[in-house]
């Protein structure tokens, strides 16, 4: 009998969205990707979406064992609100989004609508106090967020979240798609971990180079 394969609702159909979405096909998960609308990504699904549901957010929601939120920050809290509360109640959240602000950046240097003492996550965490938020692939552009192949060897990725259990899931699919983990405590570690996001777009808006990623490096 061949086993289930686990189910993956990837909330957000833009690059972020698409790229994990392939990616958790690609590394065996049965995937849903929620969209307000799914027409539009005929043409996505029929080439590099092979393989992928394209849905509402709330079927989306409703089908993943694990969700993937992969919005702008400033749409995370509506997208919540389509995915529907009985959709998230006790599920591991995988939280990509900054709370970047839209202004224009300062000498590439991106705005937040956030403060120092207090992250996009930790809110989101507050309203929806029975989700098991885990912030993942924010500090990083979405060509590298699948299998990155780099000279140093697998980047690192950065996460936090208050829920031991789902940092543990949200470790084990990260090095499944090709990274070394950082478990940095607590849903208030994004008040650091999110402004990462602003060092790391610095030299894709000065020189155009997007494509790199964090390591950290010990004796």
């Amino acid at each position: 009998m061949t086993a289930k394969r686990q189910q993956v609702g990837v909330i957000g159909s833009g690059a972020v969205g698409q790229t994990l979405a392939a990616g958790f096909v690609k590394h065996g998960f049965a995937t849903h990707l929620g969209t307000r609308e799914p027409a539009k990504l005929a043409e996505w699904v029929a080439g590099a979406g092979a393989g992928v549901e394209v849905t509402t957010v709330e079927a989306a929601a409703g089908f993943g064992e694990i969700l993937v939120l992969a919005v702008k920050g400033s749409a995370a809290e509506k997208a919540l609100q389509l995915a529907g509360e009985r959709n998230l109640d006790g599920k591991v959240i995988l939280d990509t989004t900054n709370p970047i602000a839209e202004r224009a950046p300062d000498g590439g240097v991106l705005h937040f609508f956030t403060t120092l003492d207090d992250s996009l996550m930790e809110r989101l965490q507050r309203d929806h106090p029975r989700a098991r938020f885990v912030k993942a692939w924010s500090l990083v552009g979405n060509q590298l967020m699948v299998d990155p192949e780099l000279p140093g060897g697998p980047p690192t990725m950065m996460i936090c979240g208050d829920d031991a259990a789902a940092k543990q899931t949200a470790s084990g699919i990260l090095e499944l798609f090709g990274w070394e983990v950082e478990d940095y405590g607590g849903a208030v570690a994004a008040r650091a971990i999110e402004p990462l996001c602003i060092l790391w777009c610095i030299p894709g808006f000065l020189r155009n180079d997007w494509a790199h990623a964090y390591k950290v490096l010990r004796p």
